[in-house]
């Protein structure tokens, strides 16, 4: 229940889909002979596009997210590395037969460097089929093959195909990799998702150490100059609206130990 609760209510709620039904309301109320109402909200919808589109916005509100777990020091030895799926585009692997990342490719390619930098680490990738209104191919069938290809050993790559979002992930995971006392396992999610991640892995019991990736918001001063390209910093709003409401909804719910995971003292140290 919770899964499509969260799938449905989410695209309700995304910017340009609150947009586009305020801007329909508007149209409605000129339609009713309510010209004030229905221009309003027009000049609403029109005000709020424009402010997400060609200012810092999203860039500010992810901030705080990717800069919560910043990179850790590295130990010596790591006794496996967990990689959360959403970067492959599932639908287009189905249908054209081949893997397909998306924009969240970097927890692929830092997981294979990690990989090398930790020859004896297990790899558990970890990501089901989280459509809801078709059939689809679950995201480890697509990395099996696709870490296959780039030359990552079969026999160190688990695969945990039942996850359907975060929560899943995290409980899902631990049952695989069964970490034991003194293991140092490191996780590997985007920056901006990584706070909520954090969250299910320690309601889990699944201790390990963040190490983020697929950054979107540059350092520094930086940060208050939006792209030229205005549907990147749609994006981004979008983006950070889905990552705070689902931090509120997972604390609500207890799936996260916190609002806002952080770093604890204890958490360059993996020790169960």
């Amino acid at each position: 229940m919770f899964f499509a609760l969260s799938k449905l209510g989410w695209y309700l709620v995304q910017p340009l889909v609150g947009i586009l039904l305020i801007s329909a309301v508007g149209f409605l109320c000129l339609l009713l002979k309510l010209p004030r109402t229905g221009l309003g909200l027009l000049g609403f919808a029109f005000l709020v596009l424009a402010i997400i589109s060609l200012s810092p916005l999203g860039l500010l509100m992810l901030a705080p997210l990717e800069n919560r777990f910043p990179k850790p020091a590295l130990p010596e030895r790591v006794a496996g590395i967990v990689v959360l799926g959403g970067s492959f585009d599932t639908r287009v692997a189905r249908t054209r037969g081949e893997p397909e990342l998306n924009d969240a490719a970097d927890r692929i390619t830092t997981a294979l460097a990690l990989s090398r930098q930790f020859p004896e680490a297990k790899i558990v990738f970890s990501g089901g089929a989280a459509a809801m209104f078709e059939d689809d191919v679950t995201e480890s069938s697509v990395a099996q093959r696709l870490f296959g290809d780039l030359g990552l050993a079969p026999e160190r790559l688990v695969l945990e195909d039942r996850s359907r979002n975060t929560v899943e992930n995290a409980r899902f995971s631990k049952e695989l990799a069964d970490p034991q006392s003194g293991d140092t396992w490191l996780l590997v999610t985007s920056a901006a998702h990584m706070p909520r991640a954090v969250g299910c892995f320690r309601t889990a019991g699944f201790d390990v150490v963040p190490y983020p990736t697929d950054y979107q918001t540059p350092a520094g001063d930086a940060i208050y100059r939006p792209s030229t390209a205005t549907v990147r910093n749609l994006e981004k709003v979008h983006f950070a609206i889905r990552e705070y409401l689902g931090l509120l909804a997972y604390r609500l719910t207890g799936k996260t130990d916190a609002l806002l995971p952080a770093p604890q003292p204890s958490s360059g140290s993996a020790s169960l």
